[in-house]
Formats: C-alpha cells, sequence, structure tokens
C-alpha cells in the first residue's frame, strides 16, 4: 500500500516545478514510479479541502484535481481538515489531521493484515514512532523521498529509502 502525505508532495513539486499546475501531474504515472510493478493494493492521499469563501478560484482548481485523482483506481482519497490560525498578524491556514489520519491507517492495516509493505511519500520525520511499530507488527516499510527534501531520521528508521530525483518526477509530468 501506498500512503501519500499530499500537502507534503504538493510543497515539494510546487519547489521543483514553480510554474506547473499540479492537475497536469500524472498520478497514474506516479503511483507506477513508486509500485515498481509489485502487486498494489490501494494508494491512500491525504490532503486538506481548501476553503470555498476564502479563495473560489483555488477551492475549484483543487475539486478538479481531486476528481481526476478519484478516478484511479483502487486510490482512497482521505479529506483532511484546515485550520485558520493567526502568524504574524497574518491569517494563514495549515492542514491538519493528516499526519495521525496516516499513522493510525498505516497501523490499522498493519493490524489487519492488509499489506506486507507500505510505501510512505513524506519527508516528516514525525512518522518514525508509527514506522517503528508497523514494523514491530512484521510489516516493512519504505520511504520515497526527493533530492534536497527528505528526512534523515526516516530514511534510518525504514526498512528502505528511496530518493526520488527531479528527472524521474519530470516522466509524471
Amino acid at each position: 500500500m501506498i500512503f501519500i502525505d499530499g500537502s507534503n508532495l504538493y510543497h515539494i513539486l510546487k519547489k521543483f516545478y514553480k510554474n506547473k499546475d499540479m492537475n497536469t501531474f500524472n498520478f497514474d504515472k506516479f503511483i507506477k514510479l513508486l509500485s515498481k510493478n509489485r502487486n498494489l493494493i490501494r494508494t491512500y492521499y491525504y490532503n486538506a479541502i481548501l476553503n470555498r469563501e476564502e479563495d473560489p478560484e483555488k477551492y475549484a482548481k483543487q475539486q478538479k484535481f481531486f476528481e481526476k485523482l478519484r478516478l484511479i483506481s483502487n486510490f482512497e482519497l482521505i479529506p483532511c481538515r484546515m485550520q485558520k490560525d493567526f502568524v504574524d498578524g497574518k491569517v494563514r491556514y495549515f492542514v491538519k489531521g493528516d499526519d495521525i489520519s496516516i499513522a493510525v491507517d498505516m497501523l490499522k492495516l498493519a493490524y489487519n493484515n492488509a499489506y506486507d509493505t507500505a510505501v510512505l511519500v513524506s519527508t516528516d520525520g514525525d512518522f518514525v514512532p508509527v514506522i517503528k511499530a508497523v514494523k514491530e507488527i512484521g510489516k516493512r516499510v519504505e520511504n520515497i523521498g526527493f533530492i534536497n527534501f527528505f528526512s534523515w531520521h526516516l530514511k534510518q528508521t525504514c526498512d528502505k529509502f528511496d530518493m526520488l530525483k527531479k528527472q524521474e518526477l519530470d516522466t509524471c509530468y
């Protein structure tokens, strides 16, 4: 199973591809790149739904992107929430609940024997405790990082670490 930290991936792709629209990213190709011809059971993608009233245009673009994701075979879009906060006197929104949702699903599905290997697409070192717990159950955990964007702690904890290069990501656009 593949578990994608959607917000984390989005920000990494934005750093690599400043002027590209996320809607043109081919998730089918990306998933095939990650699964490497193994028997893929399901892909879970976690992200927050934007506030329609705050920015109707961004909301519409995100909904179009989500609709495209929903067409992918064996793909689950897991909605998380946005939290409004004030930083330096400005309104900012933060994705909340995505990390805990990923952790709970990885652990729950490992206990249910739903997979042998979890592939985590995230650069967030906060996942180390759940990775250790999943490995204690006897499951393998692989981490996908990106050139210049990865967690040393995840790399050390996972059974396998793959660092995707920009050239590999280029094939998904």
